[in-house]
Formats: C-alpha cells, sequence, structure tokens
C-alpha cells in the first residue's frame, strides 16, 4: 500500500513537472527588453509628451494673424447724403523680440522633454531588469526544491522496500514519506509564485507573459568600480540631473519671455473706403474715395504689477537650488548603493570558498551511512535541510548582488547589463 502511494505520489509530481516545462515558452533577456523599448504603455505614452513639446516650438513661432474689417453705412436715411462702404487690414506688430522669446523657451522646453524621457527609459530598463530577475530567481528556487524532492522521494521509496525487509522501523519509513510529502506541497507553493513573477512580466512588455520562461545565468553580474568614478560618471550622465540643469535654462529663457512680454506691441491698420454720391439739396457731393492708415498703442498700466515677472525669476532661483540637492542626492544614492554591491559581493565569496560543495558531500556521506544502518533517518534529513537552505541562500544572494548592480548602475548613469 505504501509502495503504491509512493508510485502515485511521483507520477503525479513528474506529470505536473513535465506539462509545465512543456507549455512555457523561453525568452531571453535582450528579447524581453526589446519587448519593453518597443511595447511598453508607459513609454509609449510619456514620448508623446516629446512631440507635444516639439509642437509647441512650431506654435510659438506663429505671428499674430492679420484681422480684416468690412462696413457699410447709411449718411442719412431721410437726408438721401449717400452711402460710405470700407474695409481696412490691421495687424499686431510684435516687439521686444517676444517670437524669439517664445521659440526659446519652447525649444528649452521640448528639450527638457527629451531628457526626462531618457530619465524615464533609465529607470524603466532597471525596474523591468529587477523583475526578471525575480523571476531567475524563483526559476532557480523552485528547481532546487524539485531535486530535494526528487531525492527525498527516492530515498521514501528505497525506506518502504528496506522496511518491507525489515531493515528500519515503520516510524522511520513514514518519516521519510512524509518529508517527500512536504516537500511537494513546497514545491507546489514555489510554482505558484514562480507563476506570479512571470506574470508580473506583463506590466513591462506590454502584454501577457503568462507561459513564458526566463532565461539566464544568474552569475554574470560582477564588475569592478570605484566610488569616485562612478560619481563623476553619474554627474556627467545621469538623465534626472542634466534635466534639472536644463530645467535652470529653461526658466532663464522664461524670464527672458516675461520680460519682452512688458514690451509694447504696436496695432497697424491701413484701409480704404467709398461714399457714393449725395443728391441732398442742402449739401450735395460727389463719389470720393478714401484712404487711411492708422496705428495704436496700447497703455500697459499693467507693467506696474510685475508679479508674472518675479514668478519667473523665483523659478529660476528654484530650478538652481533643486539641481544643487539632486547633485547631493545622487552622491548620496551611489555611495549607498556601492555599499550594498560590496557587501553582496563579499558574502558570494563565501560561497565560492566551497560552502555548498562540502555541504553537499556532506549530505552524501550522512546519506550513505544511513543506507548503510550507521546513521539515523534525522541525521539525514538536517543534512537534507542545511544543503537545501545553503542552496536557497546562494540564489537568493546571487539574486541581492544582481540587484545591488543593477541599482548601482541605475544610480551612476550606466547601463551594461547582459547575461
Amino acid at each position: 500500500m505504501k509502495s503504491n502511494f509512493l508510485i502515485i505520489l511521483f507520477c503525479t509530481a513528474t506529470g505536473i513537472f513535465t506539462k509545465a516545462q512543456s507549455e512555457n515558452e523561453p525568452i531571453s533577456f535582450n528579447e524581453y527588453l526589446k519587448y519593453v523599448k518597443d511595447k511598453n504603455l508607459g513609454l509609449a505614452a510619456q514620448k508623446y509628451n516629446v512631440s507635444i513639446a516639439e509642437a509647441s516650438i512650431l506654435t510659438a513661432g506663429i505671428f499674430p494673424d492679420p484681422q480684416i474689417e468690412m462696413e457699410t453705412s447709411n449718411n442719412g436715411v431721410s437726408k438721401d447724403m449717400g452711402y460710405t462702404m470700407g474695409g481696412a487690414i490691421s495687424w499686431t506688430l510684435e516687439l521686444g523680440g517676444k517670437r524669439k522669446a517664445r521659440i526659446e523657451t519652447a525649444k528649452n522646453e521640448a528639450e527638457y522633454s527629451k531628457l526626462q524621457l531618457q530619465d524615464y527609459v533609465r529607470n524603466l530598463l532597471a525596474d523591468a531588469t529587477l523583475s526578471y530577475i525575480e523571476a531567475l530567481k524563483s526559476k532557480a528556487l523552485l528547481n532546487v526544491q524539485k531535486e530535494s524532492y526528487q531525492s527525498m522521494l527516492k530515498l521514501a521509496k528505497s525506506d518502504s522496500i528496506r522496511y518491507k525487509l525489515g531493515d528500519i522501523s515503520k516510524v522511520t519509513s513514514q518519516q521519510s514519506r512524509l518529508e517527500a510529502t512536504s516537500l511537494l506541497n513546497e514545491v507546489y507553493q514555489l510554482e505558484g509564485a514562480q507563476q506570479q513573477s512571470i506574470t508580473a512580466l506583463s506590466d513591462f512588455i506590454g502584454s501577457d507573459s503568462t507561459g513564458k520562461e526566463v532565461t539566464g545565468n544568474l552569475n554574470s553580474f560582477n564588475r569592478s568600480y570605484t566610488l569616485n568614478d562612478l560619481i563623476i560618471n553619474a554627474f556627467n550622465e545621469r538623465a534626472d540631473l542634466l534635466a534639472s540643469k536644463q530645467n535652470i535654462n529653461t526658466a532663464a529663457s522664461r524670464i527672458k519671455l516675461e520680460k519682452a512680454n512688458r514690451v509694447i506691441d504696436l496695432g497697424l491698420s491701413a484701409g480704404a473706403g467709398h461714399n457714393t454720391v449725395a443728391n441732398n439739396e442742402i449739401a450735395p457731393s460727389p463719389a470720393v474715395n478714401t484712404v487711411k492708415l492708422g496705428i495704436s498703442v496700447p497703455l500697459k498700466f499693467s507693467n506696474r504689477r510685475n508679479a508674472d515677472l518675479k514668478i519667473a525669476e523665483m523659478s529660476y532661483s528654484q530650478a538652481e537650488t533643486e539641481y544643487k540637492q539632486i547633485e547631493n542626492s545622487i552622491r548620496m544614492e551611489i555611495t549607498q548603493a556601492y555599499q550594498q554591491y560590496t557587501f553582496a559581493q563579499k558574502q558570494l565569496q563565501q560561497f565560492d570558498n566551497g560552502m555548498l560543495t562540502e555541504a553537499e558531500s556532506i549530505l552524501k556521506g550522512i546519506t550513505y551511512s544511513y543506507q548503510r544502518g550507521e546513521s539515523s533517518i534525522l541525521e539525514v534529513l538536517n543534512a537534507q535541510r542545511t544543503y537545501n537552505e545553503l542552496r536557497q541562500n546562494y540564489f537568493q544572494l546571487l539574486a541581492d548582488n544582481a540587484s545591488a548592480l543593477i541599482d548601482l548602475e541605475r544610480k551612476a548613469g550606466i547601463w551594461d547589463i547582459d547575461f
């Protein structure tokens, strides 16, 4: 009966694992990033900001539209004084370099939008990669648990035979069988976590990622950097810092625009008219044509209230302060990210010194001793759990190290992630 139970358990688990593997469609990291760049909906929405800003440059360069006026009048309905007909064209002559200032401001705002888009891409690629790393880690942890389950299931089947032969007690056989069942439950739990991590990629590629299988090597995240070089590179390359610097230029152009707007504009007009014959007996007059030219000068009493100019000047000071604040934040962020990456590297070195090999050797030795009746099942289970925990910690550290490197390169304005 016990043997039948183990066979059913083995077949069920093997069938599930085989089905899951056959349904998964592999997706490499480079292919995944291409989807992110081409199909991410958030990125597509951000690109509209650049298009809108570039369109604003054309709008800023438009001259004021002229106006056409047409009029007619009856100079005296009962006096027979004739009719007057006329037309005029008028337009505004902008002075003070308003159009030039508008174009300059629009160009600065468009450049600012482009830098903001670059910063969005910088963070998007980092976040998307972190999500891919999480899926890769979940896959590795699931494989560890599957291997542990298969090993324990093999031991449980062996113990079932040994119990029938009278080599071990019933309790010992039950213990190994229960341990295999417990490990299978953990496999199911990790399968759910792994599928969720795959589904989470959907938010980055703009389509359903369910059924995909991530591929890659978590050992590919080793770089050698110096802190000072990273800070210098960030000051030269970080898109958010460059955008903040560009915002200073934009604020300066707005000051110029506000000053230009305070200069008066002239209204110019030119027109022609025609008066028909007046047959009035008291004051008859012949038909005449008239020409008129005009100029209008606005009385800009609003210039006494210079709130808009003061706001533009304060915005400039604010932009300068924000730039200095971002510089300080970048220096702090890189230092912290560098420290985190350094600590992760040191932790990985412990595993590189043979911890996993030693734990595997101990497990094999205790298992062999147990099969010879020289050790207990509890010693085997403890060695198995220690080995599993070390392997899980190892993959967790690999993922943490990868995440630390990604965060460091995000902060430093570098991107060379490829695995």
